[in-house]
């Protein structure tokens, strides 16, 4: 068996001294992990980094093997792009670390790709975080476990819609939701209209909101727990707010 890709690593061990295991992300074949011969040489240390988006061809002699990866090029480097900034070191572990857990070898990932390479493609921007916490929101509809934010859940309207419910992940009106909302989570208008400019308020009650979702629905279920990585740019973010 033998083909070719292009993807983002998001998962690198040591194999032995010099040979290494990694993980890829993929649009054509989900997530891959593979070895490779000779990964921590002088020539291709810099290669190897989470982040880094590579090509290459892939080997195994038969399906059931791991597979080898060999030819293998650097596309894009996003080393300096998250090496000045340790919130942006924090989302990138995260990131990477939910991708690992969360998706199965050979997934379908379909349009869920597009959000993974969105937030490489705006790291740079002031608004980066946006496109973790939609990476995040769109995981969750990965999983099969997205929210439910078209209408109240207790009177259908689709109008005044403020909250979110934690129990069920269904939007509540601001009418119904008002003598409780101290226990519910802040509607994401910013998400559901597509506002890639919200404030970081916003954006830190969306991240509340996926990350308890991410635990409860998923994680949880499966022993494991959200990333300690993710935590920290939580902390980060709600102090950055104070």
């Amino acid at each position: 068996m033998k083909f070719s890709g292009e993807g983002y690593i998001v998962k690198v061990r040591n194999h032995g001294e010099k040979s290494a295991i990694i993980t890829v992300i993929c649009p054509q074949y989900g997530k891959l992990v593979g070895y490779i011969n000779g990964a921590f040489n002088k020539k291709t240390l810099g290669i190897y980094q989470l982040g880094n988006r590579i090509s290459f061809n892939a080997y195994a002699r038969v399906a059931e093997n791991m597979l080898s990866f060999k030819g293998v090029e650097l596309l894009q480097s996003h080393v300096n792009d998250f090496m000045l900034s340790l919130e942006k070191i924090e989302a990138l572990s995260s990131l990477c670390c939910l991708l690992d857990v969360c998706v199965a070898e050979n997934d379908d990932l379909g349009d869920f790709f597009n959000q993974i390479r969105d937030f490489f493609d705006h790291i740079r921007e002031e608004n980066w975080l946006v496109y973790y916490s939609l990476f995040e929101y769109k995981l969750l509809e990965f999983l099969g476990i997205g929210l439910d934010l078209n209408k109240c859940a207790v009177t259908g309207t689709k109008e005044d819609l403020s909250y979110v419910s934690p129990k069920t992940g269904r939007a509540v009106c601001a009418q119904v939701g008002a003598s409780y909302k101290e226990k519910l989570y802040a509607y994401p208008h910013y998400i559901v209209e597509h506002n890639y400019r919200p404030n970081l308020q916003e954006v830190a009650n969306a991240l509340a909101m996926t990350g308890n979702f991410l635990h409860k629905n998923f994680l949880q279920a499966h022993n494991l727990h959200l990333p300690e990585q993710r935590n920290g740019l939580m902390r980060m973010v709600s102090l950055v707010h104070k």
